[in-house]
């Protein structure tokens, strides 16, 4: 059995193709190769203004909650998850140029029957604190607050998921346009940066289903059988070595923490980005959620995106991999691999967007290049291997 099936029978899929397929005929919005959809603003009208709006969950990272919750009594992990929910939107709508002044509903499904009153509370309490420490960042949060519904027939656990507005200036839109020749700016998933309270996995919000299952142990399949699909095959459930609680050897931090580590931001970085450097400079800008180090295909044309001096990888994706036995082919397509952001840009802007990212203290490197090609792909270069992916 291969890797891949073992992730499509887990009923997971990386490049989520039967939803790309659904949607290839509809509407991209006013600017095609944005990250995001960019739609008229007809709230007010205003044909100078644009808006977003944008929605993501936690995807199965809160079942991991729920599991480490129970186990350990933690009920700070909940606000990591909302955490999660909210970057992967924030962080979308960023690379569009919208780094400020967002609106922000929540949606939480729960199985009121093992998702309790405290854990409910700690959703909603994490939201608000979290809106506070943006605004910390100068980056300032509305929350109109959001639906909570109770839907035990239909969910094993948990959903947590959040619906985000943005309106911009026409003039301030950034849209992907990569051209070749350019350099790859890098920003990395783990460390602690400045905003951050922990050191950060760099795990985010993406393959947390093949993670969990391949890491930790089958206790967990019989203890928690909420936490997984009952049509999942058994020897794909629970198929790992590890408690949430043993000790990473590297890190010295507990694995169901490494595992949970809440998505990082990149907003603080991307507001200083679009302050400092001059638009004409930049010609990509991509957040590798799914689809990891090969986001990057669906935004370019007549491109071969070359990475061949990748940020070191971090010890929670060797754990998955290694607990696995998953190929580095696979894992470039499926995690972020310890770099979730990339900047495409001139060699000359590279430093100064390298600096912004250090001073809050994420580690930035420019790990490859752009040029002409025949074909879309991306290649990536690692340990004497190259990995090459097409559109």
């Amino acid at each position: 059995m291969t890797e891949k099936s073992r992730y499509d029978l887990r009923g997971v899929s990386a490049q989520k193709t039967d939803v790309h397929r659904a949607i290839k005929d509809k509407s991209k919005g006013l600017y095609e190769n944005a990250f995001c959809k960019i739609l008229p603003d007809t709230l007010t009208g205003s044909s100078e203004h644009c808006m977003v709006m944008h929605t993501d969950t936690a995807g199965t990272k809160p079942s991991l909650a729920y599991l480490y919750y129970k186990e350990t009594g933690d009920l700070s992990v909940w606000k990591d998850i909302v955490q999660d929910a909210l970057v992967m939107n924030l962080d979308d709508m960023a690379c569009v140029g919208i780094t400020d002044q967002f609106m922000i509903s929540s949606n939480i499904a729960r199985n009121k029957s093992i998702i309790d009153a405290s854990i409910l509370k700690a959703l909603i309490d994490g939201a608000y604190d979290l809106t506070d420490q943006f605004r910390g960042l100068d980056i300032h949060i509305g929350h109109a607050g959001g639906e909570t519904a109770d839907v035990g027939d239909i969910i094993r656990s948990l959903d947590v998921g959040f619906t985000a507005t943005g309106r911009i200036h026409k003039d301030n839109v950034f849209v992907n346009h990569i051209k070749p020749n350019h350099v790859i700016v890098a920003l990395s998933s783990y460390g602690q940066a400045t905003y951050e309270n922990n050191y950060n996995s760099g795990i985010g919000s993406n393959g947390l289903t093949s993670a969990r299952h391949e890491v930790l142990s089958n206790l967990y399949a019989s203890k928690y059988p909420e936490t997984y699909n009952p049509a999942t095959p058994k020897d794909l459930v629970y198929c790992g070595q590890h408690l949430v609680t043993d000790i990473d050897t590297q890190t010295g931090i507990a694995i169901g923490k490494l595992l949970l580590s809440p998505t990082r931001t990149y907003v603080p970085v991307l507001k200083q980005v679009f302050k400092h450097i001059d638009r004409s400079a930049l010609s990509g800008i991509i957040h590798n959620t799914g689809g990891g180090q090969t986001k990057v295909l669906k935004f370019i044309d007549q491109i071969e995106v070359v990475k061949d001096n990748l940020i070191d990888i971090p010890p929670i994706f060797e754990l998955i991999r290694t607990s696995s036995n998953t190929s580095y082919k696979e894992m470039f397509e499926t995690f972020n691999m310890g770099a979730r952001l990339e900047i495409y840009c001139t060699k000359d802007a590279a430093p100064d967007i390298i600096l912004m990212a250090e001073q809050f203290n994420i580690k930035a490197q420019i790990i490859g290049h752009t040029k002409a090609s025949d074909a879309n792909k991306v290649s990536i270069h690692h340990k004497e291997n190259t990995y090459t992916y097409t559109a």
